[in-house]
């Protein structure tokens, strides 16, 4: 059995899957269960803040500065992806850094023009609910965007991506690995 090492630490896996779980409640309880769907999108609000903050002062892998890269970088990785020769990363590679930041900001899009329905200046507003709506849409392609390169990636370098991010732990780095 290979040697692994601590990627992801116990806030990165609990917000991910906490978000996973959130957003799902949401999209169900969008037109039946009101209350409901509020938690739940309250709850995605507070969990995209807090992961900005984590992201600013978290553990090593979580933080934006070790895995956001230049568009340059971001390309050129694109470009080895498509020529089959892409470096393994440890933590998040330059495209899911680019994911990570989509996410994140049509969650909070979806979050803000959720809370904005809920006060008096914006309630009834139609281009906030069209907002809303559309940038929820927007979330569902990018969940399957989401899971497709995590199951492209984990194919392509042999390990279980959604099992790291439920036990933090990967393979350790060989030659050649990102770290």
């Amino acid at each position: 059995m290979p040697a692994t090492v601590k990627i992801w630490d116990p806030f990165v896996r609990i917000f991910h899957w906490s978000l996973v779980a959130s957003f799902a409640v949401a999209w169900l309880t969008a037109d039946e269960l009101k209350n409901v769907h509020e938690i739940a999108g309250y709850a995605a609000g507070v969990l995209v803040a807090s992961r900005l903050v984590w992201g600013l002062v978290g553990s090593r892998y979580a933080r934006f500065t070790q895995f956001i890269r230049s568009p340059s970088q971001t390309v050129g990785y694109a470009s080895d992806v498509l020529a089959r020769r892409e470096a393994r990363y440890l933590g998040h590679n330059p495209l899911g850094a680019v994911m990570i930041v989509w996410l994140l900001l049509a969650m909070s899009v979806v979050a803000i023009t959720g809370w904005l329905q809920t006060t008096d200046a914006f309630w009834g507003i139609e281009w906030v609910q069209k907002v809303h709506e559309v940038s929820a849409n927007f979330m569902l392609i990018l969940v399957g965007l989401h899971v497709a390169g995590v199951v492209f990636s984990s194919v392509r370098h042999s390990e279980n991506l959604a099992r790291a991010m439920l036990t933090g732990r990967k393979a350790a780095a060989e030659v050649g690995d990102v770290s």
